[in-house]
């Protein structure tokens, strides 16, 4: 699995270095593993294994050099999107997921690679809206292991779906 994700890696970094165009690659992502045990917590923290996850998916993305890594506000995303941002001294930009994929998203990620960890509703939504096309359901809420690689230049929209586990 590790070596088609390299191979996947590869590629789109072959492709924004040999385009003309200037290429935009987005990397999706649901949160880790989140803490269950208080059901009336609307903002709850990641669990051990949500940490180990997001400790993975920094090593995962350890080839790739993100631009700029964007999280929503709440403590899960913002765990699972730590070790990759500090790992590139990024911070991390948090985004409003009632505005997905608006003009000033697309204007600030312009010809940039992208980290984007959201929530099991709005990341296959957030890629929907980057491909235009009505793709992707909601995951669901046992998935903490989608990675939506999406591509955006002038003329071509494309979206790879792959399974870390």
């Amino acid at each position: 699995m590790r070596k088609n994700i390299l191979l996947i890696l590869i590629l789109f970094s072959a492709i924004s270095m040999f385009s003309q165009e200037q290429i935009t690659t987005y990397y999706l992502i649901r949160h880790a593993e989140k803490e269950r045990t208080n059901t009336e917590n609307s903002n709850p923290k990641l669990n051990q294994e949500g940490l180990k996850r997001a400790k993975k998916w920094s090593k995962i993305f350890s080839n790739v050099d993100f631009d700029a890594v964007y999280s929503t506000a709440y403590a899960r995303t913002i765990e699972t999107a730590t070790p990759t941002a500090q790992g590139l001294n990024l911070e991390i930009q948090i985004y409003n997921p009632q505005k997905l994929y608006d003009a000033k998203f697309q204007k600030d990620t312009k010809g940039q690679t992208v980290l984007i960890v959201g929530h099991s509703n709005t990341t296959p939504l957030f890629v929907n809206k980057i491909i235009k096309e009505e793709k992707y359901n909601p995951m669901n809420d046992e998935n903490n292991s989608n990675l939506y690689i999406t591509t955006v230049t002038k003329d071509l929209r494309t979206c790879v779906l792959l399974k870390i586990d």
